[in-house]
C-alpha cells in the first residue's frame, strides 16, 4: 500500500507516522508514505495557495492551480483511488476501510481554511471522505484517521492479525471488554468464565458482552446486526 498526502503541513502527517506501530509498519515496508505540498507548486513568489472567494464571504479558499499541479505530478500506480477529506463526503466506515485495503495507492487530498475552489473537484473527481458531521480546521486528521484505519487491517502493522478481525465493528458490533492483571483491583474482578481456560464459555460471553454493549451504547448498531441474524 502507498498513501500519498497532498498537505500544506507534511511534519502533521510524518510525524505521527513516524512513532509506535505506525513507524514499525512503515519501516517494516508494510505502507509507504509520500507527503507533497502544494506550496511547492505554486506560481506565486510569495509560496499563496489561498485568495478571497468571488461573490464574497468570510475566509480565504484554496486555489486551484497549486493542487491540480500536485495532484499531477504523482506517480499513479495501476490500481490506485483518490479520495478528499472533507465534511460533504461519504461518513468513513468498517465496510469503506475493508474496500479501501484493496487499492495499491490512496491519494488524499487534505483541505485548509474555508475548503477547495469547485475547479479542483471538477478536474480530480476524488472519492469525498468524511470522518462525522463536524468541521475541523484542515483534512490532516481525518487523512491521519484513514491511514491509521486502513494501514492496521494490512497484513504485517499489528502483532496478529487477529487483533484487527476482533476490533470494533468488525462483526457489526463493539468491541467485548478485556481484562489483565491484577485479578483484583480495588475490589473489581476480572469476570470468572475468563479464568477458567474453557475457550467455548469465553467467546460466548465475549459476545454477549458485545451484544448488551452494543445495544445499550450504539442502538442504531444493534438494530442493524439484529435485523442481519
Amino acid at each position: 500500500m502507498r498513501f500519498d498526502v497532498l498537505t500544506l503541513f507534511p511534519e502533521i502527517i510524518d510525524s505521527y507516522c513516524n512513532v509506535s506501530i505506525m513507524k514499525r509498519a512503515k519501516e517494516g515496508n508494510v505502507f509507504e508514505l509520500n507527503t507533497i505540498n502544494p506550496r511547492d507548486y505554486t506560481l506565486d513568489k510569495h509560496k499563496k495557495v489561498d485568495d478571497t472567494p468571488y461573490g464574497g464571504g468570510a475566509g480565504m479558499v484554496l486555489m486551484p492551480q497549486p493542487y491540480v499541479d500536485a495532484y499531477d505530478d504523482v506517480e499513479k500506480l495501476e490500481n490506485s483511488i483518490t479520495v478528499m477529506l472533507t465534511p460533504q463526503g461519504e461518513q468513513l466506515s468498517e465496510n469503506m476501510v475493508l474496500n479501501l485495503t484493496k487499492y495499491n495507492q490512496i491519494i488524499m487530498l487534505c483541505g485548509h481554511y474555508e475548503g477547495f475552489d469547485e475547479r479542483i473537484r471538477d478536474i480530480i473527481r476524488p472519492k469525498e471522505i468524511s470522518i462525522g458531521d463536524f468541521v475541523l480546521t484542515g483534512g490532516e486528521l481525518p487523512s491521519l484517521c484513514l491511514i491509521d484505519a486502513v494501514s492496521r487491517k494490512l497484513e504485517g502493522t499489528l502483532g496478529k492479525i487477529e487483533s484487527a478481525e476482533e476490533d470494533s465493528f468488525s462483526n457489526g458490533l463493539l468491541e467485548y471488554p478485556h481484562y489483565t492483571r491484577p485479578r483484583d483491583f480495588r475490589g473489581y474482578k476480572v469476570p470468572e468464565v475468563l479464568l477458567n481456560g474453557n475457550h467455548k464459555d469465553i467467546n460466548e460471553f465475549r459476545l454477549s458482552q458485545q451484544i448488551e454493549r452494543t445495544k445499550i451504547r450504539r442502538p442504531d448498531l444493534y438494530k442493524k446486526w439484529k435485523n442481519n441474524h
